[in-house]
């Protein structure tokens, strides 16, 4: 979607990937013995990491960071109470990876105590299994941004655009682009600007529920998981949303919670009209084991639909498949 004359587009178009699995192992190392909780005089921490094993790498895909991550860790804790009883143990957590940490399954904790049992050492073990999986949980919600930080320079032209062409932030913005459509919202006003447009439309099959997609779809503090952009959205009949770094911004027209989304659709790109609305519908058929989704854009312009097509495919259909719903085109 990007115009072709901005360089920045080119250079960022194409498949990219840096394996940073050394310098993950370095950040778990480094980041989880710094949790601690103490309650009654009593202390239990994560002493060191034993073990870390898997790969992490930072993809860029179509002007997009993806961070591709699936690692087990094996720490050590202790524990002292405030007579001096300590225990000590090992814990595993047998994978760190987007499921977790996009919300679609839960860490899981194994943990193995080294100490003898006693009352106190008893004590010690059911403070840390209470404890710390919240404190690991909240430092492993900070490892993809850690990410993109540290080496999204490296694999991104400065003024990269996403999706529309626009210069998106290299990491997940912290605050939204400001303003929204102008024009009041109208069926009849959607493909106003334009006289010669056509329709383009894609869809995929995805291990995910009607309802999870939708929320996926129009929830503003889901849709980052898989546009790794901010996004602003108000999910009501009339209400505006912002995709993509503000690349895509529209209103919604419809909504009909968890098979139907219409909205309009506007590109800010140079090749797309400025006074011009398309309007997407996005329709959910939940089947036996997965849900079809059709994402149905009227009001293309012409000339413009391969690679409009291309990119519903790559920013929509390629985002769920980047988190983990293993989608099929």
């Amino acid at each position: 979607m990007a115009a072709p004359t901005m360089p920045a587009s080119t250079a960022n178009w194409h498949w990219k990937n840096k394996n940073v699995t050394p310098w993950a192992k370095t950040w778990f190392e480094q980041e989880l013995v710094t949790i601690s909780h103490s309650e009654s005089g009593s202390e239990v921490k994560i002493t060191g990491v034993d073990e870390v094993e898997g790969d992490c790498e930072l993809g860029q895909r179509k002007s997009k960071l993806i961070t591709i991550y699936d690692c087990k860790v094996v720490m050590a804790w202790s524990g002292e109470d405030k007579d001096g009883n300590t225990a000590e143990g090992k814990l595993t957590i047998p994978e760190v990876s987007h499921e977790q940490s996009d919300g679609l399954s839960d860490y899981v904790y194994d943990w193995s105590l080294k100490s003898s049992s006693t009352p106190e050492v008893d004590a010690l073990y059911a403070i840390a299994k209470s404890k710390l999986p919240a404190l690991l949980s909240a430092r492993f919600a900070a490892f993809r941004s850690a990410m993109l930080d540290a080496h999204g320079k490296d694999l991104q032209v400065v003024g990269t655009p996403g999706p529309s062409g626009t210069v998106t932030p290299s990491a997940p913005a912290t605050s939204t682009p400001a303003g929204s459509l102008s024009k009041p919202v109208s069926a009849k006003d959607v493909s106003k600007g334009i006289t010669n447009s056509a329709v383009v439309k894609a869809d995929g099959s995805f291990m995910a529920s009607a309802d999870e997609l939708y929320e996926l779809l129009t929830d503003e503090k889901r849709i980052p998981a898989w546009t790794r952009n901010a996004a602003q959205s108000q999910p009501t009949v009339g209400g505006s949303f912002s995709l993509f770094g503000g690349g895509v911004k529209g209103k919604y027209l419809e909504l009909q919670k968890p098979t139907k989304i219409v909205s309009t659709w506007k590109l800010n790109s140079p090749s797309w009209p400025s006074d011009h609305d398309g309007k997407l519908t996005i329709t959910l058929d939940q089947q036996s084991d997965s849900t079809k989704v059709e994402f149905k854009l009227s009001g293309v312009p012409l000339g413009q639909e391969d690679e409009t097509r291309k990119n519903l495919e790559g920013y929509y259909i390629g985002g769920f498949q980047s988190i983990g719903l293993a989608a099929s085109l």
